[in-house]
């Protein structure tokens, strides 16, 4: 089942406070952006969390589960979603954990590969 856009606008609405926020559609769901980088997915209008090692440590007693069929766990949030402050702390804890993403290479233009 494909996730809300009023979900989703929820969610970042929610953890507004941890930076710039952002989401793109992939797939059907949604990725969720923190300052440029991935820090959550919104699948089936619930929020996977990517597992970091303080965000572990903040969450405690976590919640694991795949964001979609063959995924790697990742922390799913419940009733915890309605925090607007915890789930702010959670998603900026993750982010400063996580890698600055690489640049996409540019794509170069398709080789002609008739030869006359």
């Amino acid at each position: 089942m494909a996730s809300d856009l009023e979900f989703v606008e929820y969610v970042c609405d929610q953890i507004s406070d941890a930076g710039s926020i952002s989401f793109r559609k992939m797939f059907g769901e949604y990725a969720v952006y923190c300052n440029g980088k991935v820090v959550a997915l919104v699948c089936d209008n619930q929020l996977f969390v990517k597992p970091t090692d303080r965000g572990r440590l903040l969450v405690g007693n976590v919640t694991e589960a795949p964001p979609y069929p063959g995924a790697k766990p990742y922390f799913l949030v419940g009733d915890r979603l309605d925090d607007r402050e915890w789930v702010s702390r959670l998603i900026r804890t993750t982010e400063s954990e996580l890698p600055i993403p690489k640049p996409k290479a540019k794509k170069s233009p398709p080789k002609d590969t008739m030869k006359v």
